[in-house]
């Protein structure tokens, strides 16, 4: 089998939708003598910050000399890069043999049982688990859940800690419409005895998790209660049952001091099984941590930012606010679920906002923008226009990360040339 033939045969499988639940997932991984019970593996959950919190931990585990697998997505330069070790993704090697092991179990689902064919994702999740659990093990896995919870694909194996960095309105049509809906099937992923690390400001949220982790003897660890942070001007302070002074972050933003306490937290908490883990090498960890596609100055004047829903187009809103001296020139595309009015309104806070759309099949037609906003019909022409030399001018585009994910290497192009 060819690599192409493999991307295919998985992407193939997106016709199938999205299908919540578990049965599916539990026949594959039986039949491969389930490697998810082979894992030690921390699960990441949650709205926004899940690729941050899992970037933070891995950079950690990864420097304090452990074997780090992590499942992310989406995948923004390459579709390998959702299962990767030690921030390096999976070898074309590595993936064709692992496609080979597990194709006939995934052919096999539909045709011996009565369930319906595994979903992309699933088939994704599938390969993650035996790569992990049977292939190349691992000393400790960062899982980071997909869209939900309780029914999510990754929500098979018990954690030695779950993490969730916020919870906001998004895809409400599949996870419910209130905050407190969704938080519950985030926190379906909690199993007996588990530590539960978590950031909100919502007293609905919080009342949904105290009584999730009451139900599963777990202790909760909450931002703000039980651990804190406080900002100095280029650093901050961690405050817990253990504190680490000046902190530095290289990914900016108040959200990411947020983010990287929580994964101080899970870090001191699993200290005792990972010694190796020390608050020299915590800090020395979050100050190695990029995230691609996240905040990320691809050139000193141009920024790309993968903000999908109001909670993360707000957190960026707050990060712009640094560039504020500047002319500022916005770019956005967005898929069609997404509150795309409000989502703009926070935008234009900064600037004018120019609008357009890339080749996605749930992209948002040019025609369907607000008609106030400028519309700008090739997006590489906009990109074309920016001037890398500029000291007064600032370039920031944003919206899906699929959209940022055929952005960025067209950027990066420009650094070639």
């Amino acid at each position: 089998m060819e690599y192409q033939e493999a991307l295919d045969w998985i992407h193939g499988k997106l016709k199938f939708g999205i299908k919540p639940g578990l049965k599916r997932m539990a026949w594959m991984l039986e039949e491969l003598d389930n490697p998810q019970e082979k894992l030690a593996a921390v699960h990441v959950v949650g709205t926004n910050g899940k690729g941050s919190v899992t970037s933070y931990l891995q950079h950690i585990f990864s420097l304090a000399g452990y074997e780090v697998g992590t499942f992310t997505s989406p995948y923004i330069v390459d579709f390998r890069e959702r299962i990767s070790l030690n921030g390096q993704m999976i070898s074309e090697a590595d993936f064709l043999k692992l496609v080979e092991r597990v194709r006939p179990v995934v052919e096999r689902l539909s045709v011996e049982t009565d369930l319906e064919p595994a979903t992309e994702f699933e088939v994704i999740t599938v390969l993650m688990f035996e790569y992990f659990g049977h292939m190349h093990s691992v000393d400790i896995a960062i899982i980071e859940a997909g869209m939900g919870g309780l029914y999510d694909s990754t929500n098979v194996f018990k954690a030695l800690a779950v993490l969730c960095p916020s919870i906001g309105l998004d895809h409400q049509n599949i996870l419910g419409q209130t905050y407190a809906e969704i938080a519950a099937q985030k926190a379906g992923v909690l199993k007996e005895g588990v530590p539960f690390i978590f950031a909100t400001e919502r007293d609905d949220v919080r009342q949904v998790f105290t009584e999730k982790a009451k139900a599963c003897h777990s202790r909760l660890y909450e931002f703000g209660k039980d651990f804190s942070a406080s900002e100095n001007e280029n650093s901050f302070d961690y405050h817990g049952k253990e504190r680490l002074e000046q902190v530095s972050l290289a990914m900016p933003g108040k959200h990411q001091v947020s983010n990287a306490s929580l994964a101080i937290t899970a870090a001191l908490q699993l200290r005792e099984r990972y010694p190796k883990v020390t608050k020299e090498i915590i800090k020395a960890g979050l100050a190695k941590t990029h995230w691609v596609g996240r905040t990320e100055l691809v050139f000193p004047n141009v920024m790309i930012d993968g903000a999908h829903n109001n909670e993360s187009v707000q957190a960026l809103v707050n990060v712009m606010q640094k560039y504020k001296d500047k002319h500022l020139h916005i770019l956005f595309a967005a898929i069609d679920t997404k509150p795309i009015d409000s989502m703009l309104e926070l935008l234009s806070q900064l600037a004018d906002v120019d609008v357009t759309t890339f080749v996605y099949h749930n992209a948002l037609p040019l025609e369907k923008y607000p008609s106030q906003y400028h519309k700008v019909s090739n997006w590489q022409d906009w990109l074309k226009q920016i001037d890398l030399d500029s000291q007064d001018d600032f370039y920031l585009i944003t919206g899906s990360l699929y959209f940022i994910s055929q952005v960025r290497p067209v950027l990066l192009s420009r650094q070639q040339n």
